[in-house]
């Protein structure tokens, strides 16, 4: 709800602080008081085209700032909560406007700077302007499916989750084809890669130990003559090792004859087991070094071979086996691709089947909904002195999505025998927000999240026609709040509140100043409007009538 207007500096108003409540709020006054500045004020608060004409003469800039309380559910939090302005509850959300004299403009949301895009996709959530040129709100076409579901209280969620359903079929089928023909045009390679992959069987690890085995042989054809002759010197009868132990066989026989002789055999006992650890440490060796040419060039070929092949896959060695695993799976799919694809086109062809069921049951919620809505606003019109217009819900196929089959569009066709058409197209002026009117009281729209303001709703209609109207904008604004400008006395007695609209001019200066009306003023200005320049009895009895049945 807009609970507050603050203008400064736009075109002939200077300073101008508003307070708004809810129901039903009127604005009148004289031709050329400036009611349509006041509307271009709040329409620029509320992101409209920043006009540098709207900037008061002799000043550098003008602003409007718009208050308003949201609810915890309105619409306006979500679009605050993905821009990261979360309002505070029970904290008024507050939109400013500058607009400066060469052009530029600025617009802020809770002081906090923001773009004009924005600002008018939040303006869009709060207020729905509706006056002569007016292309928004109910007249746009995009909307009039989601108006018709809420007013038949139509699910669309089986619809929606049988499209997600076929949406995931389809994909899940066009990912398949897709794979399966990229496998076909590669069959002859897949089966020669799989073919290589199998005959070589390369393990995890393999080309390392390849790699080591063949560097320890070579250094084994290296080292081998050196590792024989060192054998020699060690072992046999004549080897250092035998020379050890027969040399301590020898002092043992005489190692009792003096105790320096006893430590002598220790010594040489501790060199006989050193030696003969050598001894086995030397055959280990020699038998790792040893060194066999067919086994050297049996894995030299396979090390080869292993590395030729991951460098022909531009892969690692060790990747090897999981690119053969990965290889396989493809090929064995490929073999089995036809029955696979089967299978999800079946898929394909149950989900569209759901689909196309759900879709038909929305269209005849939508076609059932449609004529309740169509007899609603006939029954509307007539009233409104559209007695000679008709209304339809026009319901036509559109591409299948999560919404359904259907194009939903009001149209409306003014004089007998004339074609159905949009509204913006057949329509005008007042007519058209009397048609807007019935359209919202049709819809039960009551108390809905945004302001509603209507510019002049009632032009060229009087007497019951305007009481028709300001019965059904009191009804509208019973749980909400409209704000209506209007010429007719029979609208403005209607109002909850009522401001007037009044310029003045002070021999150098002229402005526009807007108050709000007691009852005893609001009933001279209703008078007025009766009446004209000159308020007679006659007139302010008439006007306490209209506001007694009011």
């Amino acid at each position: 709800m807009l609970t507050g207007l603050s203008i400064r500096d736009v075109v002939l108003i200077e300073t101008l602080d508003l307070e708004f409540s809810g129901g039903l709020g009127v604005l009148t006054g004289e031709t050329g008081a400036g009611k349509s500045i006041l509307l271009d004020a709040l329409g620029l608060a509320l992101g409209a085209r920043a006009d540098s004409a709207l900037v008061r003469t002799g000043e550098t800039q003008a602003s409007v700032a718009a208050t308003f309380e949201i609810a915890a559910d309105h619409p306006a939090r979500a679009l605050l909560d993905e821009n990261g302005l979360a309002a505070e509850l029970g904290e008024p959300l507050v939109i400013r406007r500058i607009a400066k004299a060469d052009g530029g403009s600025r617009a802020f949301v809770n002081d906090q700077p923001v773009s004009a895009g924005l600002l008018r996709e939040l303006g869009a959530s709060l207020v729905e302007i509706h006056g002569q040129h007016d292309d928004r709100g109910l007249l746009n076409p995009r909307g009039h499916r989601s108006l018709l579901d809420a007013y038949g209280r139509i699910d669309t969620g089986p619809t929606a989750e049988a499209w997600q359903r076929l949406r995931e079929a389809d994909e899940a089928l066009a990912e398949a084809r897709e794979a399966h023909e990229a496998a076909e045009r590669d069959r002859e390679w897949l089966a020669h890669a799989v073919e290589e992959l199998n005959r070589l069987a390369p393990e995890a690890g393999e080309e390392e130990s390849l790699a080591a085995l063949r560097a320890t042989m070579q250094a084994g054809a290296r080292l081998g003559d050196e590792l024989e002759a060192v054998a020699a010197l060690v072992q046999g009868s004549g080897g250092g090792l035998a020379q050890l132990r027969q040399a301590a066989r020898r002092l043992d026989r005489i190692a009792a004859e003096h105790v320096s002789l006893a430590e002598t055999l220790a010594a040489l006992d501790r060199a006989v087991i050193e030696a003969a650890e050598g001894e086995d440490a030397l055959e280990r060796a020699r038998a790792a070094l040893t060194f066999d040419p067919a086994r050297l060039e049996e894995a030299e070929a396979r090390l080869f071979e292993i590395r030729a092949l991951a460098r022909k896959h531009r892969v690692e060695a060790d990747a090897l086996p999981a690119l053969r695993e990965e290889l396989a799976g493809k090929f064995a799919a490929l073999e089995a691709g036809g029955a696979h694809l089967a299978g999800l086109e079946a898929e394909v062809a149950k989900a569209q089947a759901e689909y196309d069921r759900a879709a038909e049951t929305l269209s005849a919620a939508r076609r059932e909904a449609a004529g309740r809505l169509d007899a609603a606003v006939a029954g509307e019109l007539a009233p409104l002195k559209l007695d000679m217009a008709k209304f339809r819900t026009a319901i036509d196929a559109a591409e299948p999505s999560a919404a359904g089959r259907d194009r939903v569009e009001f149209e409306v066709a003014t004089n007998p025998g004339a074609p159905f058409g949009p509204l913006t197209k057949i329509a005008s002026g007042g007519e058209l927000s009397r048609f807007i009117l019935a359209l919202k009281v049709a819809l039960h729209e009551e108390g809905g999240p945004r302001t509603i303001v209507f510019d002049e709703i009632d032009r060229g209609v009087g007497g019951a026609v305007a009481s028709a109207v300001g019965e059904r904008l009191h009804r509208l604004a019973a749980a909400g709040q409209v704000l209506v400008v209007t010429h007719s006395p029979q609208v403005a007695a209607r109002g909850a509140t009522h401001l007037l609209i009044e310029k003045s001019h002070d021999g150098t200066v002229t402005r526009t100043g807007v108050r709000a009306l007691n009852a005893e003023k609001r009933r001279e200005e209703i008078a007025r409007m009766l009446s004209g320049a000159q308020v007679t009895d006659e007139a302010r009895a008439q006007a306490e009538r209209l506001l007694e049945a009011a």
